[in-house]
């Protein structure tokens, strides 16, 4: 139990796919005990250690499952001395028209708004505030996941997306001012095109565009991740990390 305690933790959210899943990987070869957050039930096959026990089943369009799961973990983390010392703020929703085009301005539906706006803008605060103590015990880091699409119009990426990691960009600036006093460092990364098994039609035409000619690998996102979350980064601040292959420029 001595070794399990002395264990950094981290929580992540998204945890069942893509980006998430590559990270969860990369924190637990490095040591750290690892709680993930999914819609997902854990799967059995997944390649980590404790995944069942340190897996929580939240569905974050819901405000109250939210609420339940921060009781959770905040249950959890008692028994390994309530710290807290890494929160990634991974998950996120795109939701598309049927036949799979992006969905814009004039017609997105209110609810789609408010769902996507629930899971991709208010459940990263709601999760920071409610973790804030614990955080605060460990001098902790929080990484916000944005997106390319935050600061340009995308082919496939539908507003409600757009502007919400837009906002979640800006949420990351105003955190870092407010969560710094506490010693818990407050960060962004956005990435581009990465290689996941959701990538839309027609990206392969979006890679010609990227200088670097290739579409990013979920590790290389969960490295920049990690050392938002090590002490390499230890005087880095409301910064937003772009892993795009230049694709910004």
């Amino acid at each position: 139990m001595a070794d399990t305690d002395s264990r950094k933790t981290i929580v992540l959210t998204g945890a069942s796919r893509g980006i998430g899943h590559a990270t969860v990987k990369r924190f637990s070869r490095e040591g750290w005990r690892v709680i993930t957050c999914s819609r997902q039930a854990f799967a059995e096959d997944c390649p980590w250690p404790a995944g069942p026990e340190d897996h929580i089943k939240v569905d974050l369009a819901d405000q109250e499952d939210v609420g339940i799961a921060i009781s959770e973990i905040r249950h959890r983390l008692e028994a390994h001395g309530g710290q807290l010392h890494a929160l990634v703020n991974n998950a996120g929703i795109s939701p598309k028209l049927k036949d799979g085009s992006r969905m814009n301005s004039i017609e997105t539906p209110m609810h789609v708004w408010r769902d996507v706006f629930q899971v991709n803008f208010f459940a990263p605060i709601m999760l920071a505030r409610g973790l804030f103590k614990e955080l605060a015990a460990a001098k902790g880091s929080i990484v916000n996941v944005t997106s390319i699409a935050g600061t340009r119009v995308h082919p496939f990426a539908g507003t409600a997306y757009a502007t919400s990691k837009a906002a979640l960009g800006s949420l990351t600036r105003e955190m870092a001012h407010d969560f710094g006093p506490h010693g818990i460092r407050v960060n962004a990364i956005a990435p581009g095109e990465i290689d996941t098994a959701i990538l839309s039609p027609g990206t392969d035409r979006i890679v010609e565009t990227i200088p670097l000619r290739r579409l990013g690998a979920t590790s290389e996102v969960a490295d920049i991740i990690y050392f938002l979350c090590s002490g390499q980064s230890s005087y880095v601040t409301g910064s937003e990390i772009h892993i795009n292959g230049g694709q910004h420029v």
